[in-house]
């Protein structure tokens, strides 16, 4: 999965959740953007463009308190 369909995939949960998700590109350095899900939860995201690494997908998810299942 790439860092776009995470984004996406984040958003149509915050919709059907009716949770606050923004996604920030100017809140990181260089291809690096920060993900808000809700008030409490944010990840940073490296290159949207890229493959996202099993364990940093895994991490990513911990960081806004979700499942794989739930996306």
């Amino acid at each position: 999965m790439k860092g776009n369909e995470f984004i996406r995939r984040i958003r149509k949960y915050g919709k059907r959740h009716n949770m606050y998700v923004q996604w920030m590109s100017e809140r990181g350095k260089g291809s690096h953007g920060t993900l808000y899900l809700g008030n409490n939860h944010h990840t940073i995201i490296r290159n949207p463009k890229e493959e996202l690494k099993t364990g940093t997908f895994n991490a990513m998810l911990k960081q806004l308190g979700l499942k794989k299942e739930d996306i």
